[in-house]
């Protein structure tokens, strides 16, 4: 345990030393200013109503999850993996006393700490944005519908980083990965309306998981079978991605 723990601090640091990092957080910063602004433009220019302070978070996670977090979740990733390969840097942390599965598990924590990072700040400032240009429909049962749907994403966003992960250990270079990660996930997106009837078996169709925590009633059945899938889709990922990471020659 404590070999995990150091090589966790570890890649949480160097995350945080990356550009890509503060690029997140500006990036995330600037869309959410844009949004509203688009809002209030829509609300004064056209008379439409836009969105209230407690449907602006949920309106700016429906683009955040197709756009923006699937990208700097793949660039972190990529990062993680081809980067220190290329760079030969792999043997350094390899040399300490960690075993490679706890370092292949820590590798993935600091993403996913990383994508709860990202996805908590993002919450935050348009809980924020939303509550400071409209704040007459705040209440209590709003913000933690918007809570349950920006934490319950970051499982989905973890599925994702095992699958270029898995692809990360296959190709050498972390340009080809980024180019293979982004064609599997628009190949998929189209498969998912090509083939709409078996479209919840496509691991990018859990991406908006979320809304099934906001709806009224609450719908345990349909919640636990996406769990289910998130579980079954982490198990067979998380256990092919450490082999190819076991068996790699650094």
């Amino acid at each position: 345990m404590a070999g995990f723990k150091v090589a966790l601090i570890n890649e949480i640091e160097k995350l945080c030393k990356k550009k890509k990092f503060l690029l997140a957080i500006i990036i995330s910063f600037i869309f959410i200013i844009a949004g509203q602004g688009a809002v209030m433009a829509l609300r004064s220019r056209f008379g439409l109503r836009g969105a209230s302070s407690m449907e602006f978070p949920i309106l700016v996670l429906s683009i955040l999850v197709n756009t923006i977090l699937p990208l700097f979740t793949a660039l972190v990733t990529i990062d993680s993996f081809s980067g220190e390969f290329s760079q030969n840097t792999m043997k350094i942390s390899l040399a300490r006393p960690v075993t490679r599965f706890k370092y292949f598990t820590a590798k993935l924590t600091a993403i996913f700490i990383f994508i709860l990072f990202n996805l908590i700040l993002v919450m935050l400032i348009s809980i924020f944005a939303g509550v400071l240009f409209n704040s007459n429909s705040f209440t209590l049962k709003a913000i933690i519908n918007i809570v349950l749907s920006y934490l319950v994403t970051a499982l989905p966003m973890l599925i994702l980083a095992m699958v270029i992960a898995i692809i990360s250990n296959i190709l050498k270079s972390g340009v080809s990965v980024f180019f293979i990660s982004v064609l599997i996930f628009l190949v998929f997106k189209v498969l998912e309306i090509v083939f709409s009837r078996y479209s919840g078996i496509f691991f990018t169709s859990i991406f908006d998981w979320y809304n099934l925590w906001i709806i009224t009633p609450f719908p345990v059945f349909k919640i636990l079978l996406k769990f289910m899938m998130l579980v079954s889709y982490g198990i067979i990922l998380f256990t092919l991605g450490y082999y190819l990471f076991d068996k790699k020659d650094f």
